[in-house]
């Protein structure tokens, strides 16, 4: 379990550091991309993070458009409060950061920082919890186990491999993330 925990953790600190590596070099990025991506790849004006829009979602059906960094982002509510979170499918877990768990309603007093984990931004300590409710869309799931880091360590909230694997389907096709409940 020890195991998972540091794989998963150096796998949501590396993941959260690419949005802020990018925006602080887009132009960077942008030279060394395009070599590969030739004219498929246009830089937009303002990055903006792709939401749910209206249409795209019907019953249990959830669709979500991939942004320009190919990264699938939508406005998700933890325990009734709206969070901006992006899909990591390389993060066993759902991973989100102290000021996040205190405006969802976990409070810093149920916390216990028992774990150590590896990230990208270092070692950081974590706490286990449970979101009463996590929604995306019409989706909705119960009792969701999320691991809590300090802001320094995580700086954006991460949906896991534990969201995805409780739904009846999740797929990608032509940049598009189709999950079904």
């Amino acid at each position: 379990m020890f195991r998972k925990l540091i794989i998963f953790s150096v796998c949501a600190g590396t993941s959260a550091s690419f949005p802020t590596l990018y925006e602080s070099n887009q132009e960077t990025v942008s030279r060394l991309l395009r070599p590969y991506l030739g004219a498929a790849y246009t830089e937009p004006a303002t990055p903006q993070p792709v939401s749910l829009r209206p249409g795209e979602t019907s019953g249990r059906k959830v669709r979500l458009a991939a942004d320009y960094r190919g990264h699938f982002t939508a406005d998700f509510k933890m325990n009734g409060r709206s969070v901006e979170a992006m899909i990591d499918t390389g993060a066993t877990l759902v991973a989100i950061n102290r000021s996040t768990a205190r405006r969802i309603g976990i409070s810093p007093a149920q916390l216990e920082y028992n774990q150590e984990v590896d990230t990208a931004n270092g070692v950081a300590r974590a706490a286990f919890v449970t979101i009463d409710r996590l929604q995306v869309g019409q989706i909705s799931l119960d009792k969701v186990q999320a691991v809590v880091m300090d802001d320094r360590a995580l700086s954006s909230t991460l949906i896991g491999m534990n969201f995805l694997n409780r739904l009846g389907k999740y797929q990608v096709e032509n940049r598009t993330l189709l999950m079904v409940q």
